[in-house]
């Protein structure tokens, strides 16, 4: 916590006891940008050569090995990537993909503008993951892959979706925008031939400022490059060195998705503060779970036997029917005592293009519509001290006591 947070701080009265408020702003996960990647922004400046070329090469090979993976694509966005991985598959007018309504809009979107047609199924009520056992009675003649979204860092059990894409032929695309540094049985999230889509927009665990990453098996990652860059057999940075050549080709209509050598150099770094990043998330997930564990008005978030969750994102839930507020108010509260929180996600049966388009109501899915009244995402970064946690959990406490039913 900065050492001024509480200066000029007062006390807010109420059940349980006096709390004293901070005086600056807790953001809900702002980037952690430190000077090893900001020199390496300017190496990049200076070098003539600023958008894709040998850094985000370097990056591309650096992320690979760590998640274990043949090959990996870095791209623009984990939409782009999923797009891509989409065109690679060949899923276009006329199929359907299973997926997930506990997700932002890009996993479905990109379904849909691959003129294919997403199909929802409902969540598994601890972790809020696809619900794998109902996936299986959504599958039809027209479903070609299957799109589960590892919500919150925490991966979706894959064991059984790999089952079914292989009973039924079907493609599976891995949404893993959360899920660095996750594993699942020991099988790292994007390892081992997966094709799996990963997020650095700026609060991810790291960050390119925007920017994402594709992996996969080698011929596909190969496809996915020609998709990456208007379909085009060469890139720029092989045309214009000293061994390249002008000429290229159009194979295929391609995207424009490409990843810069700016955006790679911060990449660069962020990747080898990945392990230290992570130690940091799972200290605070600890004081948070040790701290609210006796608690009956919240439910937690799990991390089940055989995960290692990447721990994204913290979400808490509460239980309505203690307090006399709602999620709303809650939150509300949390920012008038300066702390940032969020909501992931609204589920996308509840927004009004996915209810006139498909014909959705709440009834649907009726766990995601019951969970999503009641979760809010505190402030998990590596930035947070300890001191920043305790006053989180602190402020938490004050507004459950303050809001007790009697």
């Amino acid at each position: 916590m900065n050492k001024n947070s509480f200066h000029g701080s007062k006390i807010i009265k109420g059940h349980g006891g006096g709390f004293r408020k901070r005086s600056t702003f807790l953001p809900f996960s702002p980037p952690q940008i430190g000077e090893a990647e900001i020199a390496e922004v300017v190496d990049t400046l200076k070098s003539g050569w600023i958008t894709t070329g040998p850094k985000v090469k370097r990056f591309e090979e650096e992320f690979a090995e760590f998640v274990g993976a043949p090959a990996a694509l870095a791209v623009n966005s984990a939409t782009s990537a999923l797009a891509i991985a989409l065109a690679v598959y060949g899923i276009g007018p006329g199929d359907e993909v299973i997926t997930t309504p506990m997700t932002f809009c890009s996993t479905a979107h990109v379904i849909e503008q691959a003129g294919a047609t997403p199909v929802m199924v409902d969540v598994e009520p601890d972790t809020l993951n696809i619900d794998v056992n109902q996936v299986s009675s959504a599958i039809t003649e027209k479903t070609r892959a299957i799109l589960p979204v590892h919500l919150y860092g925490h991966p979706c059990e894959m064991d059984q979706l790999h089952e079914m894409a292989l009973r039924f032929n079907l493609n599976v695309i891995e949404d893993a925008a959360h899920a660095l540094p996750a594993s699942y049985k020991g099988r790292s999230i994007g390892g081992q031939g997966s094709t799996a889509a990963f997020s650095f927009y700026a609060t991810k665990n790291i960050t390119t400022g925007e920017g994402g990453m594709l992996t996969g098996k080698e011929d596909f990652i190969k496809e996915g490059r020609l998709w990456s860059l208007h379909g085009m057999s060469g890139d720029a940075h092989r045309r214009n060195s000293r061994e390249g050549t002008w000429k290229y080709d159009i194979v295929l209509p391609g995207f424009k998705s490409n990843m810069t050598d700016i955006q790679a150099a911060m990449g660069l770094h962020q990747l080898r503060k990945l392990p230290s990043f992570q130690a940091r998330r799972r200290e605070i997930v600890r004081r948070y779970d040790a701290a609210f564990a006796k608690s009956a008005q919240l439910q937690l978030p799990v991390e089940r036997a055989g995960i290692f969750s990447a721990w994204h994102l913290y979400v808490i839930r509460l239980d309505l029917d203690t307090i006399d507020i709602d999620r709303d108010r809650f939150i509300e509260e949390l920012r008038k005592l300066n702390i940032g929180t969020s909501v992931h996600f609204i589920p996308l049966h509840l927004h009004s293009h996915f209810r006139n388009r498909y014909g959705y109501t709440e009834d649907n899915f009726p766990v995601a519509t019951s969970n999503f009244s009641r979760i809010i995402t505190l402030p998990l970064h590596p930035g947070l001290t300890d001191d920043d946690a305790d006053y989180v959990i602190a402020a938490v406490r004050h507004l459950l006591a303050r809001h007790a039913r009697a």
